[in-house]
């Protein structure tokens, strides 16, 4: 599991430009520079679609991407822009490599402030290798540091014009059929909704909205082989979700308690190794071999548990607040603006509230 989405924009590079040091004004460059290589190699996709170059499998996955993304227009009333209208192929596996640092005894993610997206709990970069040095400086100063590659991220459509848009990549495009469509209706949604500051308010709603679409999408249109597909990675994330809030839980709980802090450490230590031993008899079982998470409990730290709450805890919360719109989209994408507008600590409390949750 990675931390799918980068709140990136080059309009907050260029208003930082004059007003940061040294090591800033390198960071922003990157983010920059990495975004125009980007959308300097999108295509729109009846270009590529006709061009004789492109194999058979890259063209079935465009057509079906497209239909996705009408499908998003006409039943989900996601924006109907010029995004995912676009096809580029980055000569890598990632879109960009973020950073995600939490300190050594706490499940708290560090956050970085940005002009225009707010402050977030990530940090990302177009150079595997950047991302890479970064987290090794986090950890030498004494805290969980982990990069996490991210095959998609959104600009939120703010910037104006086609060329700016956010294109399909080649680091998603071959997912299968339910993957996809998971990954286009989550990063339609943050241009619906954005709260600057709060990355779990944005992420949930982003996950409410990918799993709604995905799940009507399949009833209607997706072939048996997509829904069977789909009903096991469903299972198997599932499986993988039960595990890692309880640990995240029983982390926690150790981390609240009076023990001394070496006392922590070694609990820490323990729990870490029974989640994997657990891990591993769910590849032995009912997984089958599946190796899809191998990388997360390979390098699992507080960080790691911090990135998968900011996806879902508050996915409850937005669904009964759809429900509670009768699940009428328009109507409930209008509520979530309101929320985002407002101050976090009322936005919380006003989403507990309007979803009659406890």
């Amino acid at each position: 599991m990675s931390l799918r989405t980068l709140r990136a924009t080059v309009a907050a590079g260029l208003l930082l430009g004059l007003t940061t040091g040294c090591s800033s004004l390198g960071y922003y460059a990157q983010s920059v520079g990495g975004h125009l290589k980007l959308l300097n190699a999108a295509r729109p996709v009846p270009e590529v679609l006709t061009d004789p170059a492109t194999p058979d499998t890259l063209k079935r996955r465009l057509v079906l991407s497209q239909r996705l993304r009408d499908y998003a227009v006409e039943s989900l009333k996601l924006p109907d822009n010029a995004s995912y209208r676009r096809y580029a192929d980055l000569q890598r596996s990632a879109a960009v490599w973020n950073v995600a640092a939490a300190p050594e005894l706490s499940l708290t993610l560090q956050t970085w402030c940005f002009p225009v997206v707010g402050c977030v709990a990530y940090r990302g970069y177009y150079d595997r290798d950047q991302a890479e040095s970064y987290a090794a400086q986090l950890r030498a100063s004494g805290v969980d540091a982990g990069v996490y590659p991210v095959p998609a991220y959104s600009t939120l459509g703010k910037l104006p014009g086609r060329y700016f848009a956010d294109p399909l990549l080649n680091t998603f495009i071959q997912w299968p059929e339910g993957e996809l469509a998971r990954l286009i209706f989550h990063e339609l949604a943050h241009q619906v909704a954005f709260a600057p500051d709060d990355t779990v308010f944005n992420e949930s709603f982003a996950t409410t909205v990918e799993r709604l679409g995905t799940a009507r999408w399949l009833a209607e249109r997706g072939s048996p082989a997509a829904r069977d597909a789909m009903a096991l990675h469903a299972s198997r994330r599932a499986d993988f979700r039960a595990l890692t809030v309880r640990y995240r839980e029983r982390l926690s709980a150790l981390y609240r308690s009076a023990a001394p802090d070496d006392d922590k450490r070694r609990g820490k230590a323990e729990l870490l190794s029974e989640m994997r031993a657990e891990h591993a008899a769910l590849k032995a079982g009912p997984w089958q071999g599946y190796t899809g998470y191998d990388g997360w409990f390979a390098q699992v730290n507080n960080a790691s548990f911090g990135v998968l709450a900011a996806y879902t805890d508050l996915v409850p919360q937005f669904e009964q607040l759809l429900s509670e719109q009768g699940g009428d989209l328009p109507r409930f994408y209008a509520e979530v603006r309101r929320l985002a507008a407002l101050p976090m600590d009322e936005r919380r409390r006003t989403l507990q509230r309007d979803a009659r949750l406890p």
